[in-house]
Order: structure tokens, then sequence, then C-alpha cells
């Protein structure tokens, strides 16, 4: 039993097991040159930079529908009815609401009316960092079953303005149902809050009868950029992510016991094939090892480990006892790594 988590029942189950996994993409697919009509871009400028050439762009779709469609694939793959479920656990920065939480939504609109809900926002480390929550509650015994969503529609958030940074979002959902297990985990999360200023997103300034200063301004806040829209700092997020990425999986591998090159597949998140490689050659694995999903799904934020555990799954690439990492990182800034077998 690994120190600090519950016993289940007297049992060593302090491990997770993937029982389903699900996906939904939109099916309106942009390509590159669709881009390099509406900003000064291009096809060769893209596909070298990013590895991006094609991404799905949501078109009447809301963020919770896209989260119940990979929910119910989730589940049913599973075999497992929503009754069972004890836990959904949401991640997202591109909600619908303000309020009440996607997870309550799902959780309503699918049946599942045993389950505690709650959402969280973590940016792109979101699923990660849902995943080993939902492992605490398994581990104590106080649910069977949990469900992890991370659903996007990143194109609400995209300035499509700004070359930049336009032509790296799209939009999905990935989820996946997990149980306890007598298996090997680990896991490495953390944050630098310092570098909040390097990726953000402004909600708008409080508007009331009874607001008359402006909103406290700081180094980020005072920036003209407006509020609704992604901002990122390219070079040092690039920077920030292919240090953690290798650094917190290595430590994820010390925690379960393994070395880096035991693992059968890692699942980054899709941001840009420049980090994954740099990071796959500072761990000193072959960049076969990584799955990627980026050239068709680009950055999904949250959704994009579990977009593309589920093709990985359902391409029949991974076997029972395989060995997983994952890896996600983004604003925050903040990170979470996780290695357990499938």
């Amino acid at each position: 039993m690994q120190e600090g988590i519950c016993n289940r029942w007297g049992e060593n189950m302090s491990g997770i097991q993937i029982c389903g996994t699900g996906r939904y993409l939109p099916e309106n697919i942009v390509d590159n040159n669709e881009y390099a009509r509406i900003v000064d871009t291009s096809d060769e400028w893209i596909r070298p930079r990013t590895g991006i050439v094609t991404r799905h762009i949501a078109d009447g779709e809301t963020t919770w529908r896209l989260g119940e469609r990979a929910a119910r694939q989730a589940i049913e793959d599973a075999g497992i009815s929503p009754e069972q479920i004890g836990l959904i656990i949401v991640s997202s920065v591109s909600a619908d609401f303000a309020t009440p939480s996607m997870s309550c939504i799902i959780q309503g609109s699918i049946g599942a009316k045993n389950a505690m809900c709650y959402d969280i926002a973590c940016a792109c480390a979101g699923y990660v960092y849902g995943l080993d929550m939902a492992r605490r509650f398994l581990a104590c015994g106080d649910i069977d079953y949990a469900l992890i969503v991370g659903t996007e529609i990143l194109s609400r958030l995209t300035n499509y303005e700004d070359r930049s940074t336009c032509v790296l979002f799209g939009d999905g959902a990935g989820a996946t149902v997990v149980r306890a297990a007598d298996a090997l985990y680990g896991a490495s999360l953390g944050a630098d809050g310092t570098g909040y200023g390097l990726m953000f997103c402004k909600n708008p300034p409080p508007a009331s009868p009874f607001t008359h200063n402006p909103p406290e301004q700081d180094a980020v806040y005072s920036r003209p950029e407006g509020p609704g829209h992604m901002v990122m700092g390219g070079r040092e997020v690039y920077k920030f992510a292919t240090k953690v990425m290798p650094q917190s999986l290595l430590q994820a591998c010390e925690k379960a016991g393994i070395q880096a090159g035991e693992l059968d597949w890692i699942v980054p998140h899709q941001a840009n094939v420049r980090i994954v490689q740099t990071a796959m050659d500072r761990l000193g694995l072959p960049m076969e090892k990584a799955w990627m999903t980026i050239d068709h799904t680009g950055n999904t934020s949250s959704a994009s480990i579990p977009i593309a555990l589920d093709e990985l799954h359902r391409a029949g690439r991974v076997r029972r006892g395989d060995k997983i990492g994952l890896s996600g990182f983004g604003a925050g800034l903040i990170y979470a790594s996780l290695v357990f077998e499938w």
C-alpha cells in the first residue's frame, strides 16, 4: 500500500485500471489552407512548426455535449451502466456556463444518478489531474467506478486575427472510465504560478451599477489584449514544457518503481510536435513510443490526452499490462505526469 492512500477494505488497491475509453470530435474539419484565407499563414509554415494538418472545429455543438458523447462511448466500452459510476470529474477551460458545472449537466444527461460531480480548471494538464484525483476516491473504496472527461471548444477562446495562435487550437472531447486495481502507479503533479502571464485568457471585468473603479491592475491584467481570447508566449511555454515533461515523467516512473525505458507508450498533451520530440529526446526514448494525434486534432487542451488514449486503445495498439505514461502541461503554469498499467 502506498503511503498516504486509504486502505480499500484491507486490499492493496492503490493503482488504477482503465475499463473504457471514448472520444468525440466535431464533424467540421478545417485544414491549414483554410486558415491561409483568413490570416497571413500557410500550410508550409504551420505543418513543420507544429505538426498540425487539420483540426476539428465545433459548428453548433456545446462543450458539455461533446463531453457527453465521449462519456457515453467510454461507458459502453467499459460494459457498465451509468448508475454504477460514483464520481464524474470534468476538465475544461471552455465551459458553456459559469454555473452549473458541466459534470452535473453530463451526469443528468447520461443518467449517472449515483455520481458525485465536480469540474476542475487545470488547463491542458486537467485530465491527468482528474485521473489522479479519481484514483484517490477509488483507493479509499468510496466508489467503484469513476468517469473522467476532458472536453473543450477552444474555438470559443481563439483570436482568429492572431496568426501565431489561431492555427493551433481544435475542439473535441475524450473520456475514460476507471476503477481501482492492484497495479503499479506513480504521479508527479505541480505548478509554477509565477508564470501565469505566459498563457492566459481574461474574463470581462465587473460591470455593476455599484462599480466605479477600474479593475486592480497587474502586469498581466493591464496588457492590451481584450477578454475572451487565448494569449500565449510560445517560446517561453516551449521552454517550460520541454523541461517539465521529462522531469515529471521521470519522477512518476521513480514513484512507480520503474525506469522510463520500461514504458510501452507515452501519451503526451498534443500541444506541438516539436515539444514532444525534444522531451522524448531528453528522456532518451524513441519518438515511436509517443502516441501522437496532433496532425488531425490540433491542440485540444485537456481533451487531448483522453482523445489520444481512446485512439490508441481502439487502434489495438495497447494490451493489458502495458506500462503507460501520460504527461500534460499548460497555463498556470501547470504540469502533471502519471504512470500506470493498462
